[in-house]
């Protein structure tokens, strides 16, 4: 997959009116990435949060339709397409209302598609019938450094990948409107909400699929000493996860979201019998402040020499600054934007999203239960 780029046609060119459905820390994301995007219009804001919405036409810049819930836009607004940022366990409700409006919109749909499993097989079979483009915001995957690692897999320098190694150490869950993201219930748990990134990124990378899951995980230090009408929050914030691939290959995750003090939030390692590839994504100067001038980092360490290759990852300081994810939010639309008009296709299909988050369910099953998840994805 190479990285989407900047319109060049004149069709390209064209002005997109988007309606956003959700505009809180995520949807504001968009926002910024969307001004920075020529031919890019947000007309309108559906959120039950007033706060949020005065916020999102804040950074606008200018008055737009504003409403409380996303049939009143539905209902009434002229758009082209809709992205949708909005909690974890609205986002079915949300897309079946859609597929229902007759309006055949594309979709830009924030991860996880789904927070159940239930969800995702009424999603599976209502989407069947739905032919605009519907794209899961799996971020991870337009990381300029994350692309350029996957430059050397292409080009095979590292040989066949057998092992693919993704670590996450960063801050807790940020605050959330009414702190949604605090339970299990309204988010799937930590290893569908946080992790489903990292799993599609193990199926992108390795092209194939996963057949066992084994995860040890528990909620150790963050949020133990807050509650919400009487509950305290019941996310794991650490995680060790092994999965195996049906040819073979294997991979693990690692999460831990109480260290904040890391300069690197990512380091993902690919190893081949040839060589390993590995990339480091300093934390976000979104949350850590001072820290624009720390570049990411790619490095290829071949079997053959000890003499590592290293690379600095530029990112236009424009795009950086437009969210926490390292440019991702700006390159991932270019390539939505770019499917609307059909200019491309849907490079991360619902069928993507569905199946990372069955991976994440089944995660937090091991963790609860204590033993592998056996998994059939090629059925």
């Amino acid at each position: 997959m190479a990285m989407p780029t900047a319109p060049k046609t004149e069709e390209q060119a064209r002005t997109l009116r988007y309606g956003l459905i959700g505009v809180g820390n995520m949807g504001q994301e968009h926002i910024r990435n969307l001004a920075l995007i020529p031919g890019s219009e947000v007309v309108a804001v559906a959120d039950p949060a007033e706060s949020s919405r005065a916020e999102a036409v804040r950074q606008l810049g200018h008055p737009v339709a504003e409403y409380s819930g996303h049939l009143e836009m539905l209902d009434s607004e002229a758009v082209d397409a809709i992205v949708i940022a909005t909690p974890n366990d609205t986002h079915w409700g949300i897309l079946k209302d859609i597929f229902a409006s007759g309006k055949k919109l594309p979709i830009l749909i924030e991860k996880p598609l789904c927070s159940s499993t239930e969800d995702c097989d009424a999603l599976e079979r209502a989407v069947e019938g739905y032919d605009a483009p519907v794209w899961v915001a799996m971020e991870y995957r337009y990381m300029p450094p994350v692309q350029a690692m996957l430059e050397a897999v292409k080009k095979g320098e590292v040989g066949k990948v057998r092992m693919f190694t993704l670590t996450e150490h960063r801050q807790p869950f940020l605050d959330k409107v009414e702190q949604w993201n605090r339970f299990n219930e309204r988010t799937g748990g930590t290893l569908v909400e946080k992790a489903c990134h990292f799993f599609d990124l193990m199926r992108y990378v390795l092209g194939d699929e996963p057949v066992r899951i084994y995860a040890s995980g528990s909620a150790d230090v963050n949020h133990q000493d807050e509650s919400y009408d009487g509950r305290v929050p019941d996310i794991i914030d650490n995680a060790y996860v092994i999965v195996d691939f049906e040819h073979g290959a294997r991979a693990m995750f690692d999460l831990c979201m109480f260290a904040e003090g890391s300069e690197f939030q990512e380091h993902l390692s690919i190893i081949g019998d040839r060589a390993k590839v590995e990339c480091f994504v300093p934390v976000s100067p979104e949350h850590w402040p001072g820290h624009e001038d720390v570049p990411a980092e790619v490095v290829l360490s071949p079997r053959s020499t000890l003499n590592p290759v290293r690379q600095a990852i530029e990112v236009d300081a424009k795009i950086l600054a437009a969210g926490g994810h390292h440019g991702s939010t700006y390159y991932e639309h270019l390539g939505f934007r770019n499917a609307v008009l059909g200019a491309g296709r849907v490079e991360v299909t619902v069928q993507d999203g569905l199946r990372a988050v069955r991976m994440g369910l089944a995660a937090e099953q091991s963790a609860r239960e204590g033993k592998a998840v056996e998994l059939n994805f090629s059925r």
